[in-house]
């Protein structure tokens, strides 16, 4: 990692939000230290202090992107994993939980305003829905890596939660 100082290490969850489609909702973003990198990533963040797993999925989702759904929606975990990354010159080590969230028709579904902290404002650019091959045919970096690959064990998820390792991204 070339961040300076002891990696900031912390507990994260993040949607994989399909529609009617089968299209995948991605955040593009880029690293404000670095902003020449851009790279697309699955909504989703750190989970705060009395948080769940599937509550902070929940809120970052609405935040990010402005879907709102109810921890009920979700299905998961699918994945975990420990990414490890740096982010405006700093290292970062987040142990991920991924759960699968739908909207039958992307147009209709009610949305709410996104809440971007300042953060995100400096470092995200947009939020749109992308199919499995333009993904896997896209340029820049996709996180997780692993949406590169099938789609198919989260589309149908067969209930049994995946450790898919420790990813350095």
């Amino acid at each position: 990692m070339a961040g300076n100082g002891a990696p900031i290490e912390r507990h994260g969850a993040r949607v994989l939000f399909l529609d009617g489609e089968g299209r995948l909702l991605l955040v593009r973003g880029h690293d404000p230290h670095a902003p020449e990198r851009s790279f697309w990533f699955t909504p989703g963040g750190g989970i705060e202090p009395g948080e769940t797993a599937r509550e902070a999925a929940v809120r970052e989702l609405a935040e990010e992107t402005g879907y709102v759904v109810n921890v009920t929606d979700l299905r998961g975990p699918v994945w975990t994993r420990t990414a490890v990354f740096d982010f405006a010159s700093r290292p970062y080590v987040q142990h991920e939980e991924f759960f699968v969230g739908r909207v039958a028709d992307a147009g209709d579904q009610a949305r709410v305003a996104v809440r971007f902290t300042a953060d995100e404002q400096e470092a995200l650019d947009e939020v749109t829905w992308l199919s499995e091959a333009q993904v896997h045919a896209e340029d820049r970096e996709v996180f997780p890596h692993l949406l590169r690959e099938s789609w198919d064990v989260f589309r149908a998820w067969d209930g049994v939660t995946r450790d898919v390792g420790r990813n350095n991204e």
